[in-house]
């Protein structure tokens, strides 16, 4: 199966990584022998071959290194953009892992649309797409014959779409709620060890959790997105971000949750979405929901179902290897589902 990958940042080098690492057992166990036929930066160039790009010289180069570094051979080609790449390169799946605009969605947006128009598969870890735009991309493919598939966009690797739409059939979900920002958790964690908010923050910083801005974070928008892809997966319902109540974590301070893990209540950033409506805000929670033991960057989502009644997932929500491997979980249904 021919890949070409947009983006070869921590995500797209983290792909490419896996995709070496797990050769053998693709092709003994799952008869599929992935070839990397297209790879394409914002900045540090692009690389096209329709006999296949080497893995082990990619990885070298890294994420940050000019892709001049790339060996000439005889039918590479550099000159060709992303939309081209996915228009007219000889992939059958085009991978995105280029950065998020919650925002427009571009260029990723454009980018995924050239790639169904041309019959590719499209697997995304750019939430952009999704979120903003997922009922017509999913119409798109449909109309193509080929599949759209996003399991890195919400909680990385950890299988929380794939299980709200295909693992929980014949159930109804009345809600889904959870942490899916382990930037907060992790931050929230401290506080409830005695650190005031701003030196929680300092600390996520240190650790590479949180961005030099945290907005994104700390406000609650990064959750919010998140549920914009759950709203459209799981019920159905587009929304739009202005439709979503949020409120972060800036207003806490170390001393409320503090207080209030030593009555037994734990502060967690829960991001609520049911066919109704949709929020995020910090909620203290008691020990005995499943979420309130989530600690550290971990995520965690609670479907609430008509049969099971609670079914709690938790896991790694970000990381360059969590991600990767949500990719080459849809990767792998794509070539299931092309062999059947």
């Amino acid at each position: 199966m021919d890949i070409a990958l947009i983006g070869f940042g921590h995500v797209g080098h983290g792909f490419a990584a896996l995709l070496q690492a797990k050769l053998a057992t693709l092709q003994t166990e799952y008869n599929l022998t992935p070839r990397l036929v297209a790879v394409a930066t914002g900045s540090r160039g692009t690389l096209i071959d329709p006999n296949g790009l080497d893995l082990q010289t990619l990885l070298k180069i890294g994420q940050r290194g000019s892709f001049a570094a790339y060996p000439d051979g005889p039918t590479l080609q550099r000159d060709w953009d992303s939309t081209q790449i996915a228009a007219e390169s000889t992939a059958q799946v085009l991978v995105e892992a280029g950065p998020t605009n919650l925002e427009t969605a571009q260029p990723a947006l454009g980018i995924v649309e050239a790639a169904l128009a041309s019959g590719k598969h499209v697997i995304l870890a750019n939430k952009g797409p999704v979120a903003l735009a997922y009922e017509d991309l999913q119409a798109k493919a449909a109309a193509a014959d080929v599949l759209l598939r996003l399991e890195a966009t919400v909680m990385a690797g950890t299988p929380v779409i794939r299980m709200g739409t295909q693992n929980l059939a014949g159930a109804q979900i009345t809600a889904a709620r959870g942490i899916l920002n382990g930037t907060t958790n992790y931050m929230l964690g401290l506080m409830e060890a005695g650190q005031s908010y701003l030196n929680a923050l300092r600390d996520a910083q240190a650790k590479g959790y949180a961005e030099t801005d945290p907005s994104g974070d700390v406000d609650g928008w990064d959750a919010a997105g998140k549920l914009l892809i759950l709203s459209a997966a799981v019920f159905g319902r587009s929304i739009r971000m202005d439709d979503i109540d949020v409120t972060g974590i800036s207003g806490l301070d170390g001393d409320t949750v503090y207080a209030a893990a030593a009555g037994g209540k734990h502060y967690k950033l829960i991001a609520t979405v049911t066919p109704d409506g949709a929020s995020v805000a910090p909620v203290g929670l008691p020990g005995s929901d499943p979420l309130a033991g989530v600690m550290g960057a971990n995520n965690a989502l609670t479907y609430v179902t008509d049969v099971l009644g609670d079914v709690t997932v938790v896991g790694p929500g970000a990381g360059p290897q969590a991600t990767a491997f949500g990719l080459l979980s849809d990767l792998l249904e794509i070539h299931q589902v092309s062999q059947s």
